[in-house]
């Protein structure tokens, strides 16, 4: 399997992704953005594209976030979809898919930062590729916006905070507002870019400070996101 990665910041790193790519055997490559890394030509580069979350929202603008081309993003996210490839979003990722399918993100009613649990909706249980987190599984959470839905679209897990946690807009795209690839690594290089941010919102029920931050623990959630790759692997080479 070839997965091919959209990175926005250096703070926002693949980590359990990164981990399951390299324990699976499969092939990676990356278009970190932020470096300035150009997007794949097209989607015949990858098996698998995962486009990662930042700090930016699908409308931040080139003025706005050089870097950043949102439009540009859809446009391979559409072809990649088209062309009958896995695609998994995480935060913008997820917001981003919803755009290239037309529909809009949307803010969610709470501000999301530290590890809350999400609980697995009826058409969760029912997905042979997420039943198996259970009804209720503690992952992590570092947002404000939430992803669009299409007709089509079937939410798979909500949070208190969130109702779009995890979103299937087909069997071989799959939108995740939550981070289930934190890692205590990845989690540390997002304190250290929010440190500010995060004392302004000492206030607010749904979001940890550092200390608290950091004394969560990943691993469980992480597994889990590896058990759902390999069944959308398992999805993917089967048609």
């Amino acid at each position: 399997m070839k997965v091919h990665f959209i990175v926005h910041e250096a703070f926002e790193a693949p980590g359990a992704y990164e981990t399951w790519v390299e324990t699976r055997g499969h092939k990676a490559s990356y278009s970190r953005v932020y470096a300035n890394q150009p997007l794949p030509a097209d989607a015949s580069h990858f098996d698998l594209l995962v486009v990662l979350g930042g700090p930016q929202d699908p409308a931040t603008t080139l003025v706005q976030c050089p870097h950043f081309d949102a439009a540009a993003e859809c446009r391979l996210i559409r072809q990649a979809i088209t062309a009958g490839k896995a695609v998994v979003g995480v935060c913008l990722g997820s917001q981003l898919i919803g755009e290239a399918l037309g529909v809009r993100f949307e803010h969610s009613p709470e501000k999301e930062i530290g590890r809350f649990p999400i609980r697995l909706t009826a058409d969760g249980k029912a997905n042979d590729k997420v039943a198996h987190f259970g009804e209720v599984l503690q992952v992590g959470h570092w947002h404000n916006d939430m992803p669009g839905l299409t007709a089509d679209a079937k939410i798979l897990a909500t949070s208190e905070g969130c109702p779009r946690q995890i979103v299937e807009y087909s069997p071989l795209v799959y939108g995740f507002q939550c981070h289930m690839e934190f890692t205590a690594e990845v989690v540390e290089l997002l304190i250290a870019a929010s440190e500010t941010e995060l004392a302004s919102l000492s206030d607010r029920r749904f979001v940890q400070q550092p200390d608290a931050l950091r004394a969560n623990e990943w691993g469980e959630m992480n597994q889990k996101l590896h058990g759902f790759l390999d069944r959308l692997v398992g999805e993917y080479q089967a048609r």
